[in-house]
C-alpha cells in the first residue's frame, strides 16, 4: 500500500468535512470553504473523526492516485484550518510594490506598472518599504499559482540579481564580461 495513502487524515476541531456523490469533498473551517472533486476510482469515507482513502487495486495508476488523493484532502483540511502563505521579495533600485484596494501594483522597471487582481479567497499584504509581498489563502494550489504569476512578471536575472524572487530562493549569479583579454594585444 501507499505509505502516504494509507494514513488516515485527522479532522481537527472547528473543521467539517462532507462527502457528496461523485467523490466531491467539501471542507469548511475558520479560513473558508473548499470544494474539490477527487478521482472516482478512489474510495473516500469518514471513520471516527478521520478521512480514510482506499484504492480498488494494486495497479500503478491506482497506487499513484491513492497517495495523491490523501494529500489533496489533507491540504484542504490544513488550508481551511490555518491557511497557506508564500512570500516574495523584490530586488532592484526603484523596484517596489503597493496595494491599491485589494489589487497588487508592481513597479519593476517597465514603462508601465503591472496590476495583479487576486482571485476569490486570495489576499496580498506588503511590508512598509514595499519590498516583501505576501500571498495568503486557504487553497495551497492557488496560493502557489498566484505567487508564481507574480514572480513571472520580472524573474530574477543572473547578472545583477534584480527582479522578483521567493524569500530564501538562491539565484545563481554569472560573472559578466571580463573585458578584452588575450595574447599579442592590438596589431
Amino acid at each position: 500500500m501507499s505509505r502516504i495513502g494509507r494514513l488516515p487524515v485527522p479532522i481537527p476541531a472547528g473543521v467539517t468535512v462532507n462527502l457528496a456523490p461523485g467523490n466531491e469533498v467539501k471542507v469548511r473551517g475558520p479560513k473558508g470553504e473548499l470544494v474539490r472533486t477527487l478521482p472516482l476510482e478512489m474510495g473516500i469515507e469518514l471513520r471516527d473523526g478521520h478521512v480514510v482513502v482506499s484504492r480498488p487495486s494494486d495497479q500503478g495508476r491506482h497506487k499513484a492516485l491513492h497517495g495523491l488523493t490523501r494529500a489533496l484532502v489533507a491540504n484542504m483540511i490544513q488550508g481551511v484550518l490555518a491557511g497557506y502563505r508564500r512570500e516574495l521579495q523584490i530586488e532592484g533600485v526603484g523596484y517596489r510594490a503597493e496595494l491599491q484596494g485589494k489589487n497588487l501594483v508592481l513597479n519593476v522597471g517597465f514603462s508601465h506598472s503591472v496590476t495583479i487582481e487576486p482571485p476569490a479567497g486570495i489576499a496580498f499584504d506588503l511590508d512598509k518599504p514595499g519590498r516583501l509581498i505576501g500571498v495568503a489563502g486557504p487553497d495551497k494550489e492557488m496560493v502557489g499559482e498566484i505567487a508564481a504569476r507574480i514572480r513571472r512578471v520580472r524573474p530574477p536575472e543572473p547578472y545583477m540579481g534584480k527582479g522578483i524572487r521567493y524569500v530564501g530562493e538562491r539565484v545563481r549569479m554569472k560573472a559578466g564580461k571580463a573585458g578584452k583579454v588575450g595574447k599579442g594585444g592590438a596589431k
